[in-house]
C-alpha cells in the first residue's frame, strides 16, 4: 500500500511541475512603419508598369499584366530580384507576399501591417511543392514605408523595404519597391 501511495504522490509531484513549465514565446520584432503619400509617383514605381510581370514557371497563371515588384536579395552565395507581390486584406491585417515562388521552391517575405506597425515572417526555401512555412530569423534592421495607414480591397498598396536579418550562419539583404491589388 505504502509504495503504491509513494508512487502515485511522486507522479502528481512530477506532473505538477511539468505543467508549470512556461511554454518559450518567440520573439516578433514589430517596427512602426512610414507613410509616404508621394510613393506612387517614384521612379522605381513608375518603372514597373512599363514591363511585363514576370514568370517564373511554364503553367503559372500571371495575375497582374505589369510587373508587381523590384526587391533585391542579397546574401553571402547570391543575388536575385526576381519577386512578385501580392497583398491580400484579411479582417484588419493586410498581408503582403513578396515571394519568387516557382512551383517548386520559394524564397521571400510575407509583411503583415496592422494598427501602423508590422512585423516580418521569412520564408523557408526548403519547403515541399505549393508549400509555404515560415523560419526563424534575427533582424537586424527593418524599415518599411507605404503610401497609406489603412487600406481596404480592391486598393492600390505602394511600398518600400529595407530589411536585413540574420538566417542561419549568414546575412540577408531584402531591398525595394513593390506594388499591388489588395484582394
Amino acid at each position: 500500500m505504502k509504495p503504491t501511495l509513494y508512487f502515485i504522490f511522486i507522479l502528481i509531484f512530477c506532473l505538477s511541475i511539468v505543467s508549470c513549465k512556461k511554454e518559450k514565446k518567440t520573439q516578433q520584432n514589430f517596427g512602426k512603419f512610414v507613410v509616404d503619400e508621394g510613393l506612387p509617383q517614384n521612379d522605381t514605381i513608375k518603372r514597373l508598369s512599363k514591363y511585363p510581370e514576370l514568370k517564373l514557371y511554364k503553367k503559372e497563371k500571371i495575375e497582374s499584366k505589369t510587373r508587381t515588384a523590384y526587391i533585391i536579395q542579397t546574401t553571402v552565395l547570391f543575388q536575385t530580384d526576381k519577386y512578385k507581390c501580392n497583398a491580400v486584406s484579411k479582417n484588419d491585417t493586410l498581408e503582403i507576399l513578396l515571394n519568387n515562388n516557382n512551383g517548386l521552391y520559394g524564397n521571400g517575405v510575407l509583411i503583415k501591417v496592422f494598427d501602423n506597425h508590422f512585423f516580418i515572417k521569412d520564408i523557408d526555401p526548403k519547403t515541399l511543392h505549393g508549400e509555404i512555412k515560415f523560419m526563424k530569423t534575427k533582424p537586424v534592421y527593418q524599415k518599411l514605408v507605404l503610401n497609406n495607414n489603412s487600406f481596404q480591397k480592391n486598393d492600390t498598396v505602394y511600398g518600400f523595404i529595407d530589411y536585413n536579418t540574420k538566417v542561419e550562419n549568414f546575412t540577408k539583404d531584402f531591398r525595394g519597391y513593390f506594388r499591388a491589388l489588395v484582394k
